[in-house]
């Protein structure tokens, strides 16, 4: 199991931990580093500037948002950073909710969120693969346009600039069931937003047909500490706001997946507490539990014993949000 620094998206402003969180994981010997991107600072960019200060460690959006672009300018972005980064990026992508991409994107949400996903890959393969011009005909991402406000002069184009790699793996962070079985089949890996070592099962079928070499990246947060409890308290605030915030009362995709996982009262008691208010009692409401499972929380010998179950599954890189040096410097000693 490979290591991941998982440094997601900023918040006020830019971290001024970030860029040296990177260069010491890579001194560490970690095999990526990861952005995110919500409604403030994008994916891309802060990973260019870290590609320019490393040398080794690869490069993951975790994850660029589908409605931010058109999937031909995303393709530019990962081709563009791939050549100047000497072929180090790992292309994440998501679609988000309707919240995000109709509140902040202003794009409609996909009716059929797997077609609009499967043709955007699609449209993303034939750039990287530039083997002729890009043609779709999609319901959601036609290469030429042929809807009716069409001009009709719109030809198909192949990318100016050669990529530097036909293969750049793509991963996509799916939830639902349906979703994660397709992304088996049309990407070289799944960035998971919640994973439980110890429930596994939850996700089998879906990964049933998953190919040999099929990446499997979930996030954790990790820190070592001696009060577990505490240590836990950033993880439930998370959890809390994206099971509370980050969807609608009755769309939320992060509150039904924690219900799959078997927490499905206490997520839909998060959700109304969030909902009616409560921030801080929603917070409260998260099951220790649950914020256990999917994180590595405690001193160095409890990470030791539970890092165990996450290198025993099926995870192959796992992505740890690290707050400081020497819990990358621990997690690395012990996944030796």
């Amino acid at each position: 199991m490979r290591l991941g620094l998982a440094l997601g998206y900023w918040g006020r402003g830019p971290d001024p931990r970030h860029l040296e969180l990177a260069r010491e994981a890579e001194r560490l010997g970690y095999d990526s580093v990861w952005t995110a991107e919500a409604w403030g600072s994008d994916a891309f960019t802060a990973l260019t500037w870290i590609a320019a200060h490393t040398s080794r460690i690869r490069l993951g959006t975790g994850i660029a948002q589908m409605a931010a672009r058109t999937p031909t300018a995303t393709a530019m972005h990962a081709l563009t950073l791939d050549h100047l980064s000497g072929g180090r990026v790992l292309l994440g992508l998501g679609l988000s909710g309707p919240q995000v991409v109709e509140g902040w994107y202003g794009r409609p949400f996909p009716k059929s969120p797997l077609t609009a996903t499967r043709e955007y890959v699609e449209v993303i393969r034939q750039v990287l693969r530039r083997e002729g011009p890009v043609e779709v005909d999609g319901l959601f991402h036609s290469h030429p346009y042929r809807g009716a406000d069409a001009t009709g002069l719109g030809k198909p184009l192949k990318p100016i600039t050669h990529p530097l790699r036909g293969d750049l793996p793509v991963l996509l962070g799916a939830e639902g069931p349906k979703n994660i079985a397709q992304t088996t089949r049309i990407a070289d890996g799944w960035l998971p937003l919640y994973w439980s070592p110890q429930r596994t099962e939850v996700y089998r079928a879906s990964l049933a047909h998953a190919p040999e070499g099929f990446l499997i990246a979930p996030m954790a947060r990790a820190v070592v500490c001696d009060d577990v409890a505490e240590g836990l308290l950033p993880v439930k605030a998370m959890l809390g706001f994206y099971i509370g915030g980050m969807g609608h009362a009755a769309r939320n995709f992060h509150a039904d997946l924690m219900a799959r996982m078997g927490f499905e009262e206490e997520a839909r008691r998060v959700q109304r507490l969030f909902l009616e208010g409560r921030r801080e009692d929603a917070v409260r409401a998260v099951p220790d539990a649950f914020a256990d499972e999917i994180s590595l929380v405690g001193p160095r010998e409890r990470i030791a014993e539970r890092l165990e179950l996450w290198r025993s599954g099926p995870v192959t890189d796992l992505l740890v949000t690290a707050p400081d040096p020497h819990t990358l410097r621990v997690l690395a000693e012990l996944n030796s």
